[in-house]
């Protein structure tokens, strides 16, 4: 088959086109912005053309909401051991597949379950009948059906306790070399659970994500659209009008401009994510660099970052302008979010902790938040006040970019907080 005509080739081409009808209305909004700006004079031509390239390039490799759509293809391998599987055979068949998985006897009782089975199932012991253990209706017809037979047989799992989990369960007779295995007196079944639970995860945070991000593009877009229209229409001649409008539509674009460098910062620390950085860095002169960069916005909210540091430089490994980033992030909400206190305090110490040695603390003394909020403040795109953050030009992925920055570090971030008693992140580095 020819190259260009190969299912990947058109799978491709079909992933494009969706692209841009999937953002065509992002495309439309963009042109008729650098439009109007042009036709205002608030804009050079040249300059409009350049930047709606560079708003196609980045269209061009936004990601797709993904639908994941998973064909099994009921084909998996039947295991062969040795002549006369004995106890030994069976335990050092099932500890090497690595997976969690159980070996049935033709009774359907438990005969072997290796490691990785016993802490995902502790209830199922050997010399259990597993259908009574496990009272999942398409496990019990799986496993009848492959006694029955002799065939394999897969399902997905889901269960919802103690913790929501999937499982990809393949049922197969473990036959012997040039034997019937129904005629076989001592016939067995090997029983894999193969975790789907963090694909799972990952493609429901993919499809959040992705969700987030449109709607958060969407409506600064919406005003855009409507305020362009109505610079066109009935405002085209009314010179305060259009100064009025266009300092809203610079605004919302504003806001756009951030939350699109808020996802490709995020998007570049995943990409190194498993990569631990290997410069040396001085902790406390970083801070006190974030200190001095934050000064104007401190005295505008009637504020005092006051630092508790260490003599001397504190070195740690780490990437310089990731950190500084960290530091500016946490400081900056302090900033914001605590302007009702008088100071944003932030402190550095050295630590024994779990492999930990420094602790990095910015405690503000604003209102707080409730105690069901602190968990999800690291998650993209969550907001406790959706309004305030929106208006203090908040984006929602300040403490998702702080937590991935920390976590390439090695680090552990810990956020404590309660209402009146201000919020306090701790950032532990080795």
């Amino acid at each position: 088959m020819d190259d260009s005509q190969s299912p990947q080739t058109v799978l491709r081409g079909q992933a494009i086109l969706a692209r841009i009808i999937n953002y065509a209305g992002l495309l439309l909004g963009l042109a008729g912005l650098f439009v109007a700006l042009v036709l205002f004079g608030n804009l050079r031509p040249d300059f409009a053309a350049l930047g709606y390239l560079v708003a196609l390039a980045f269209v061009a490799f936004l990601p797709m909401p993904v639908r994941t759509v998973t064909r099994i293809v009921e084909t998996p391998t039947v295991p062969v051991l040795p002549q006369g599987p004995d106890e030994d055979v069976m335990a050092a068949f099932a500890e090497a597949l690595g997976e969690a998985c159980l070996v049935l006897d033709r009774r359907g009782t438990v005969a072997y379950r290796n490691q990785a089975a016993a802490s995902q199932y502790p209830n199922v012991q050997k010399g259990k009948v597993l259908t009574l253990v496990m009272r999942n209706p398409e496990l019990v017809a799986a496993v009848d059906a492959a006694l029955r037979t002799g065939t394999p047989h897969s399902f997905e799992l889901h269960e919802t306790l103690p913790s929501e989990t999937w499982d990809r369960v393949t049922v197969a007779p473990i036959r012997s070399p040039g034997s019937d295995w129904l005629e076989e007196d001592d016939r067995h079944l090997l029983v894999t659970f193969q975790s789907l639970t963090e694909l799972k995860r990952v493609d429901a945070m993919r499809t959040d994500f992705i969700a987030n991000a449109s709607h958060e593009l969407r409506t600064p877009l919406a005003s855009l659209l409507g305020f362009i229209d109505t610079l066109l229409g009935p405002a085209a001649r009314d010179a305060v009008a259009r100064e009025k409008f266009l300092g809203i539509m610079r605004g919302q674009a504003d806001r756009m401009s951030r939350l699109i460098d808020d996802l490709l910062s995020l998007s570049r620390i995943e990409m190194y994510q498993h990569v631990r950085p290997t410069g040396s860095v001085d902790l406390a002169g970083l801070l006190r660099e974030v200190r001095e960069g934050l000064q104007t916005q401190a005295k505008a909210a009637e504020l005092d970052v006051v630092l508790d540091l260490p003599e001397g430089p504190v070195t740690v490994i780490g990437d310089r302008n990731q950190l500084y980033e960290v530091f500016e992030n946490l400081v900056d909400n302090a900033i914001k979010y605590g302007a009702e206190g008088k100071t944003v305090d932030v402190s550095l110490t050295k630590v024994d902790r779990g492999g930990f040695k420094h602790l990095v603390s910015v405690v503000d003394h604003g209102p707080g938040v409730e105690p069901e909020h602190v968990p999800r403040m690291t998650e993209r795109f969550y907001r406790i006040e959706v309004e305030t953050s929106r208006k203090k030009k908040g984006t929602g992925l300040g403490l998702a970019i702080v937590k991935h920055i920390v976590q390439r570090h090695r680090g552990q971030i810990s956020i404590k907080s309660r209402p009146g008693e201000g919020l306090r992140v701790d950032v532990m580095l080795p």
